[in-house]
């Protein structure tokens, strides 16, 4: 089978993103299916790709597919306005391929919503069966966030519904979206849930080391933040902790920030200007370092604004890699993924905007190394048990493969 696989955002373990297209790409290919992904520019995606001048992309091998990267830049610090126009471009370029490219199945995943455009070019002109996998609910989330235009939201809400009804099947990130897609989708449309997965052997227990970072001791007790650094990950809360942490004099206890995004400047900037000691930031990393980093933490940081959209409506990538590591998981806000941290105890859940229940969780895991071990130890057991990344790419695979006659 030719399958032409559109995600805007695309990276590989060379990068300092997920990768989760990436390794089921792979396992596509392993499978003995034809790939070719098209995506997008970014400076964190890992690529390395010969330019065509005259088609005007970058294409080449990549894990066993091919990659079409088209040169439309794109960061999390652009404006609404630079997001959406580059958006909106990536989405014309991707259906003339959709409308051009040899395929027999395409399949199209969100973020952002725009990624369904040449899905249903491939769907509606060519007769082509169409996968759609949906990691954010459109328009809900960002409207949530604070998003008010109501001609946005309601071609959010447009191309949302014409995925949803024009899809052979759907894919569904986590509990709330496969819930929010059965609510608009069609009677009887088929919707699978297959969450973010846990890259096991990449992330793991055993390449645990002494943190060799600016600015950290070795008596100090380290949590960290991976990931983006925006809007919706909430990262305020972490300053009120560190403002916490510095009334209790705990200077022993650092807040690591790894990553990037639009309100990364301001916060670090925030945090020099109070001068609160706890806040260390540092530039995203690419994947394989990461994973040391990670499994050198003392715990790792599940924070996000708190919204009830978040609560079954995300899969954030972190979550599985600090569980991969075997490093327990402080969370502070409620959801799915709170429930499979109680369920394991392979964590502590916090309520949300509480800085001082989040302190007191930090002071007595570094008083108690012992449960912080054994909620590690637990952490690693609930990725090996639910999220294994090849197991979760199998089934995958396997919605694909059941969409051809």
């Amino acid at each position: 089978m030719k399958i032409l696989y559109f995600h805007q955002h695309f990276t590989t373990p060379q990068g300092a993103a997920g990768t989760r297209s990436y390794e089921f790409a792979q396992a596509l290919s392993a499978r003995g299916h034809t790939v070719t992904v098209v995506c997008g520019a970014h400076r964190h995606s890992g690529l390395k790709l010969p330019f065509d001048p005259v088609e005007n992309w970058s294409r080449g091998r990549v894990g066993g597919f091919e990659v079409i990267s088209l040169p439309l830049d794109y960061s999390n610090r652009d404006s609404l306005l630079q997001r959406g126009w580059t958006f909106l471009k990536f989405a014309a370029r991707s259906v003339k391929l959709a409308l051009t490219e040899e395929y027999d199945l395409v399949f199209v995943t969100s973020t952002p919503i725009t990624a369904v455009l040449p899905g249903l070019a491939g769907k509606w002109f060519r007769g082509k069966p169409m996968v759609f996998e949906v990691r954010d609910l459109w328009p809900e989330l960002p409207k949530a966030l604070g998003l008010k235009n109501p001609f946005v939201l309601g071609a959010m809400s447009t191309l949302e519904w014409l995925g949803y009804h024009s899809a052979n099947a759907c894919i569904g990130l986590s509990p709330g979206i496969v819930e929010g897609i059965q609510c608009r989708a069609p009677a009887g449309q088929k919707v699978y849930s297959i969450p973010n997965g846990a890259d096991l052997e990449l992330f793991h227990p055993r390449k645990r080391a002494p943190l060799t970072l600016p600015g950290i001791g070795p008596q100090d007790f380290v949590a960290g933040f991976t990931g983006a650094h925006g809007p919706a990950n909430g990262l305020d809360a972490l300053l009120n902790v560190a403002r916490e942490l510095q009334r209790r004099g705990r200077t022993n206890i650092k807040l690591v920030f790894i990553g990037d995004g639009k309100d990364k400047d301001r916060l670090a900037q925030q945090a020099q200007a109070e001068g609160l000691q706890a806040c260390l930031f540092y530039d995203a990393v690419p994947k394989e370092t990461l994973a040391t980093l990670t499994a050198s933490f003392d715990v790792g940081l599940m924070v996000l604004k708190n919204l009830p959209a978040f609560y079954q409506g995300t899969s954030p990538n972190k979550f599985f890699d600090y569980a991969s590591a075997g490093i327990p998981i402080l969370n502070n806000y409620p959801g799915w993924l709170a429930e499979w941290l109680q369920r394991y105890e392979a964590g502590i859940v916090v309520p949300p905007d509480d800085p001082v229940a989040f302190t007191d969780t930090l002071e007595y895991l570094a008083a108690h190394p012992e449960c912080a071990r054994r909620l590690g130890a637990q952490a690693r057991r609930l990725a090996e048990e639910n999220f294994s990344r090849p197991r979760l790419a199998e089934q995958f695979a396997q919605v694909l493969e059941s969409q051809l006659p």
